[in-house]
């Protein structure tokens, strides 16, 4: 029986040392493990990210491989996630750096016999683009990690004193909505080169590489307002259906144009496995009379999509002013909240409890958070509903950011965050806010931050948005 001592490293294949020579002949005692060898370790830079830099390391005898990096001058390293070693070479990317900066980065390799620490690298980081923009932030209490938007032509993330750890140029912009998925990447839906492009969504991987691009099914148009790209490499989208109706009896245009949201998951092959329209389901008629009326009617405007844990769908359409549940087994309509065809009582808020909604999120079971958008002269504010499906009522919780001052006439989001923590973006009104439990603010961007669509925190740039809410 083979027999193995951790402590010295040496393997026995004989009974003991007693029986050895007798029972084993001259067979020589053979190493258990090899402590990790460094063949070569060089240091490339990011394209397009002066922030962060790859190191290139061949090695033998190791599993892994991760960088220990610290800045000149500075006393305590930090390290970065462990990479498992390639076929060849092993690329090890070390994220987060800031500009203009020496730095030196030194690999650790991870083997059976522990680790072993290759040579030291020196590496200066360049300077950030001019056209990156720069924050500040006030705060005291924040949740860990960053926070990731997108802001004029780039999609960025900042750590909680503004400054800017990682980004990504768009020729285009980012189209307002750049966001991490539970994929661990990062997607945005930069806008088309002409009115006809189809502008899908891209995703783009830490180092921002891009790597798939989404599109609707049926030849639609995908919406910027949200998507949901799961772990399994399908997804979800919001796409826009336009169908020429007579609406003259409705006091419309005989030949309007009316665009509804379609929903649609789709295989990572683009396989449509599922497909909700409103065509199928709403009535010209839940929309206000006044938005029907011209040539070209913005009929639902999907902005906020999300699953619960039986995964039925959850969309807010803004111009219903509604919350819609579907079931995504049979498409069924499930419930309505709010608009015209509401259809639960409203306990702790006036109705209609709230309008033109964004960042519509599950916080828990039987949970929800939205960014209300009434045009209250309070401003804005982020509101947390529990709702009781059986007795068809909805409660509010709690609200955040009331009395702000703050209207967010386009777009906004809200996310909620560990220890009852919530995340506001103000859209076009140019905040962006952190909050506790209580409702008190705890953390902001100073000043106008300029139109966020959404914001979103982020626990690691290494692997974004894994393992942490949407």
């Amino acid at each position: 029986m083979a027999a193995r001592d951790r402590m010295t490293g040496w393997r026995w294949s004989c009974a003991g040392m007693i029986s050895l020579a007798t029972a084993c002949g001259d067979v020589p005692l053979l190493p258990l493990c090899r402590s990790p060898e460094f063949l070569s370790v060089a240091v490339v830079s990011i394209p397009g990210n002066v922030l962060g830099a790859l190191v290139k390391v061949r090695l033998r005898d190791a599993d892994s491989v991760s960088i220990r990096f610290v800045a000149a001058g500075a006393s305590l390293p930090t390290e970065t996630p462990a990479v498992p070693r390639g076929a060849d070479s092993t690329l090890v990317p070390v994220l987060g750096l800031s500009p203009e900066q020496d730095y030196g980065l030194t690999p650790v390799a991870y083997g059976d016999c522990g680790a072993a620490l290759g040579p030291t690298q020196l590496w200066t980081t360049g300077a950030l683009p001019e056209g990156v923009p720069q924050y500040a932030t006030a705060g005291t209490n924040p949740a860990d990690g960053y926070i990731a938007f997108g802001a004029g032509a780039y999609g960025l993330v900042i750590d909680n004193t503004g400054r800017v750890v990682w980004y990504h140029h768009f020729p285009n912009g980012p189209g307002l909505n750049f966001q991490a998925q539970p994929n661990g990447r990062y997607v945005a839906r930069p806008p088309g080169t002409t009115p006809t492009d189809p502008a899908p969504w891209v995703e783009l991987d830490p180092l921002g590489q891009i790597t798939r691009t989404f599109g609707c099914a049926r030849g639609l148009t995908a919406r910027f307002h949200d998507l949901i790209a799961a772990t399994d490499g399908s997804y979800w989208i919001m796409c826009d259906e336009t169908r020429t109706m007579d609406l003259s009896a409705l006091g419309g245009q005989p030949d309007a144009r009316v665009t509804g949201t379609v929903v649609q998951h789709l295989s990572p092959a683009g396989t449509v496995l599922f497909e909700w329209s409103p065509f199928d389901h709403f009535a010209l008629t839940d929309l206000d009379s006044a938005a029907r009326a011209g040539s070209n009617v913005n009929w639902t405007h999907g902005n906020a999509i999300d699953l619960d844990a039986e995964r039925n769908l959850l969309i807010s359409f803004r111009s219903l002013n509604e919350i819609t549940k579907i079931d995504t087994r049979t498409g069924a309509v499930v419930w309505r909240m709010g608009g015209r065809a509401n259809q639960f009582t409203f306990e702790g808020t006036e109705v209609p409890a709230f309008a033109a909604q964004h960042g519509l999120r599950l916080t828990g079971p039987s949970e929800l958070i939205l960014l209300d958008n009434l045009g209250d002269p309070a401003g804005s504010r982020a509101e947390r509903y529990t709702v009781d499906e059986a007795g068809r009522s909805v409660r509010l919780l709690a609200t955040y950011g009331e009395g702000s001052g703050v209207i967010a006439q386009l777009g906004g989001t809200t996310q909620p965050l560990p220890n009852g923590h919530t995340l506001v973006a103000f859209g076009n009104g140019g905040r962006v806010e952190e909050y506790d439990a209580a409702g008190t603010p705890v953390w902001r961007i100073d000043g106008n931050a300029g139109y966020v669509f959404r914001a979103q925190r982020i626990w690691s740039l290494y692997q974004p948005g894994v393992g942490g809410p949407r």
